[in-house]
């Protein structure tokens, strides 16, 4: 999900006034122009390459449904590094940045071990579980009713934001492979909480920006065919990655008459190639209205002539409402500020090995097409990789991919002869050690040589339970216990056992 941290910024009220729109316009725009300047003459930090996560995660109850009870368990785990999310039934774990070099990858995946099992011994005790995964199986329309949201008035603003925008209910209308399909009104932002992530962070130079978010763009779809993990919804089978069309649909504020227009949509993967990160910033003022109009007191024209750096907080905060899926982000620390691309393309889990194989492919195969002397995106339309993106998102794992010099071929094997040695390469590159490259990217072999990944697992799961007799919440409840063992062992989900048929 996206609202955990709206970048930069704290938000006080839940409506604001037309005036209070008018003077927050006239701020953003005022920091687009310092940032530009920024750009030009502010040295940024990059003395080494720093990563970030962060993991959405979900709570059920002992039968396997949400537990819409995040207060409750945030109080018991007391880990700071756990926040709340947009529903009650949500969570959001946040590590913190981290060089990329030697086994710090190893480090990082016992890490992210011992908070998750130390977080699920805890809420465990109020008969509460933690799961890893794009959506929830077993959330039911009834859960989005009654007093769903968690309890921050960020919240209770953005959902009124997103509405009042819109003007109507949000309609949802989703058909998967089999012809099951969802339709449907929604009278709140509710649906978009089921869409569980995470979040890679990678920290660059204002130079390289543009050649990192365009390898960004190019690598979404085989990131989607590899690591496509929510095919259920209301206990529906839909797309490989349901995720992808959920979020964008729940999200929308353009009624049906704007998307005829041609009004973009807040969500959204762009339309262009880019050539700076400004692009993006200034795309994001010109083309979207404010959802959150809170504005600081902060000059940044006079913070930034005495030869201080500016936090922005206008103009990140109305970044951090249009929701790219690969979102370009302003920060400061310490004093200094820095740039990063976050790649929110990829769903929650399986297991953290899995989530630790999805990074180290995301991370290398970036290092790679960014230094390329004649980068991909010269010799692909902006299009094809769009297009990529949402196959990914349908088919999965047996999705196909259009890739310069191979054409139109299965998105596994793009990978494994293609993206899988640059992957390599481009780890080394980091100075990552072989340990950690064989082990990560020898899980992404496998998945695609066995053809396995978080979606088809659950859906071939769910396919033999129903064929034992299960109904489909009986067989969606079974399913996620088998998922939530797999997930516990830490073992990834090309080698997680299946029913018999």
């Amino acid at each position: 999900m996206w609202l955990s941290r709206l970048v930069g910024a704290d938000v006080e009220q839940a409506r604001y006034t037309r005036e209070q729109r008018q003077q927050y316009r006239e701020k953003v725009r005022r920091d687009l122009d310092v940032f530009e300047r920024m750009l030009s003459h502010s040295q940024f930090e990059f003395d080494r390459p720093m990563t970030g996560i962060e993991v959405e995660l979900n709570l059920v109850s002992e039968d396997l449904g949400p537990k819409l009870d995040n207060k409750a368990i945030l109080e018991q785990i007391a880990d700071p590094d756990y926040q709340t999310e947009l529903a009650r039934y949500n969570i959001e774990l946040n590590v913190p940045p981290r060089p990329l070099p030697g086994d710090s990858a190893f480090e990082l995946e016992a890490d992210l071990r011992r908070s998750l099992n130390r977080a699920s011994e805890r809420a465990a005790e109020l008969h509460t579980g933690i799961v890893a995964i794009g959506i929830l199986p077993t959330v039911m329309p009834e859960h989005f009713e009654g007093d769903w949201i968690s309890e921050n008035i960020r919240y209770a603003a953005l959902n009124n934001a997103v509405l009042d925008a819109r003007g109507e209910d949000v309609w949802l209308e989703l058909e998967g492979p089999t012809g099951e399909r969802i339709a449907r009104y929604s009278d709140s932002l509710a649906p978009e909480s089921a869409c569980t992530s995470i979040q890679l962070h990678l920290q660059v130079h204002p130079d390289r920006f543009a050649d990192h978010w365009n390898a960004a763009q190019v690598l979404a779809g085989p990131q989607l065919a590899l690591g496509a993990n929510s095919p259920f919804f209301l206990g529906q089978r839909l797309w490989a990655e349901t995720r992808i069309p959920l979020f964008t649909q729940a999200t929308d504020t353009r009624s049906v008459e704007l998307k005829n227009q041609g009004v973009r949509p807040r969500v959204w993967f762009g339309e262009r190639w880019i050539t700076s990160i400004f692009d993006l910033f200034e795309e994001n003022v010109r083309y979207f209205p404010a959802l959150l109009p809170e504005i600081y007191d902060e000059q940044p024209e006079e913070v930034f002539e005495r030869g201080e750096v500016p936090e922005l907080k206008e103009l990140r905060l109305h970044n951090g409402t249009v929701y790219r899926w690969n979102r370009p982000i302003y920060d400061t620390h310490g004093g200094r500020p820095h740039l990063r691309v976050e790649n929110r393309v990829l769903p929650a889990g399986p297991s953290i090995a899995d989530v630790m194989a999805n990074a180290a492919f995301y991370y290398g195969t970036m290092r790679v097409l960014a230094e390329e002397d004649r980068p991909v995106w010269t010799r692909m339309s902006f299009s094809a990789a769009e297009a990529n993106f949402e196959e990914g998102a349908r088919l999965g794992i047996d999705a196909r991919a259009f890739w310069p010099g191979f054409g139109d071929v299965p998105a596994s094997e793009l990978i494994l002869r293609r993206l899988l040695p640059m992957a390599h390469e481009g780890l080394s590159k980091w100075g990552v050690s072989a340990a950690v490259r064989d082990r990560f990217l020898g899980i992404v072999e496998q998945r695609c040589l066995k053809g396995v990944n978080g979606a088809s697992w659950q859906t071939t799961c769910v396919e033999r339970l129903e064929a034992r007799g299960l109904t489909r919440d009986k067989a969606l409840r079974e399913m996620l216990r088998l998922y939530m063992e797999g997930q516990s062992a830490n073992e990834p989900v090309h080698t997680w056992e299946l029913p018999s048929a």
